[in-house]
């Protein structure tokens, strides 16, 4: 991670969970990490805690939310004025909601549309023309995907969230190809976790504690720092080594 050190990263979703491990092991990496989310409280204690904790690096908070494009490019603006730009994004943020194919709410499809999808597609392009005004040619753009984008599993409320991810893997690899025709050394990453113990389920059942318990209770889940870990793997391969896509499971996850 040294070549990182001092350079700029964002990191979307960061106020919990995924989101938040990743940008912490950032900054204890030396990078100077933007961190958006809606509650920039949360980013904001974070990087109090970061800066407590004497890492190398240093995280600012910005408030956006995703499902508004104003908001992006307001955010890549005022990255662009006060950091020059971003070198690696991480397209992190994503959200769930209990909208089955035969009865959904169009609302929770356009929601899981707008972020899982839309703004990592925007982000994306916002960061690849930020690398690409300031001639880096090295930078990284990381998709935290998820098992669910590649299988479809028996469980009617997450189909449409699983083909929001699916989607992710078909942007993933087409930035790549898209990338290479444009002969970039910018690399194009996709990580793809089973079940992870963070605010995910009880956001998706919020209204069935019950069943958000159980879907951390019946095997040890990953955790945050694990799908972190994998993110500074990545960015830590030699600049010729592309990594496409990190799946992980935990080990008594079944499908």
């Amino acid at each position: 991670m040294d070549r990182w050190k001092g350079r700029v990263a964002l990191v979307t979703g960061a106020s919990v969970g995924i989101g938040a491990a990743i940008a912490k092991e950032l900054v204890r990496s030396g990078m100077k990490v933007m961190g958006c989310a809606r509650n920039v409280e949360k980013i904001q204690k974070l990087a109090a805690e970061c800066q407590s904790a004497g890492y190398s690096g240093v995280l600012v908070p910005f408030k956006c939310d995703l499902s508004n494009e104003e908001e992006i490019l307001s955010m890549f603006s005022a990255i662009k004025a006060q950091h020059r730009g971003v070198d690696v994004c991480i397209n992190n943020a994503g959200l769930a909601h209990p909208e089955s194919l035969l009865n959904g709410k169009t609302s929770g499809w356009k929601n899981m549309l707008d972020v899982n999808v839309l703004a990592l597609s925007i982000c994306t392009r916002e960061a690849y023309q930020s690398m690409k005004e300031r001639n880096v040619d090295d930078g990284h753009i990381i998709n935290i995907n998820s098992m669910s984008g590649h299988r479809v599993v028996h469980k009617a409320d997450i189909h449409f969230y699983s083909a929001s991810k699916y989607a992710v893997t078909a942007l993933t690899e087409g930035l790549r190809q898209e990338l290479r025709e444009a002969n970039s050394h910018i690399r194009a990453t996709s990580i793809s976790p089973g079940v992870v113990e963070t605010e995910f389920a009880p956001r998706l059942y919020r209204d069935d504690a019950d069943k958000a318990s159980a879907s951390y209770t019946q095997f040890k889940p990953l955790d945050a720092i694990d799908v972190a870990n994998s993110v500074t793997y990545v960015l830590s391969a030699p600049p010729h080594v592309q990594i496409g896509d990190i799946q992980m499971r935990p080990v008594e996850q079944v499908s």
